[in-house]
């Protein structure tokens, strides 16, 4: 597949909201069942990628940031259709390169499936001093 047929595009008005939200919330592991609202809120909250053959939307990634230090990468989504050629290589050379324009420190994702595609740009397993920890509400999608 030639990638270069595809436009990587950071303007938040040409997302396909609706692409991302059906694929988000019927197609991931992550975030099934996540609503639409809950969708828009978190685009409108960080820094959305599509990616366009012509005007169709075929994949979406956004960086959580405050643009100095640290990046959360959320959301990595490539439609079904085209998967396997590239597409999600390519936003993602798009993505590091952007976190690499920003001089940000660190970009930390979690993946549950696609550690190999992560590890081809630099992600390893995170083993250092500090521990990582979180907080889940178990009634939030």
């Amino acid at each position: 597949m030639d990638t270069d047929a595809y436009e990587i595009s950071s303007d938040p008005d040409r997302l396909d909201r609706d692409w991302i939200h059906r694929v988000i919330s019927t197609d991931t592991y992550w975030a099934t069942g996540r609503t639409r609202e809950d969708m828009d809120r978190a685009i409108d909250h960080s820094l959305p990628y599509g990616v366009y053959e012509g005007d169709r939307q075929v994949a979406f990634a956004r960086l959580v940031t405050d643009r100095t230090y640290f990046a959360w990468l959320s959301d990595v989504i490539v439609d079904r259709s085209v998967r396997g050629g590239g597409i999600g290589k390519r936003l993602m050379a798009h993505l590091v390169a952007e976190a690499e324009r920003m001089r940000l420190k660190r970009i930390v994702l979690a993946t549950g499936d696609a550690q190999g595609l992560y590890e081809r740009f630099g992600f390893t397993e995170i083993d250092d001093d500090y521990s990582w920890m979180y907080r889940v509400w178990p009634d939030r999608v």
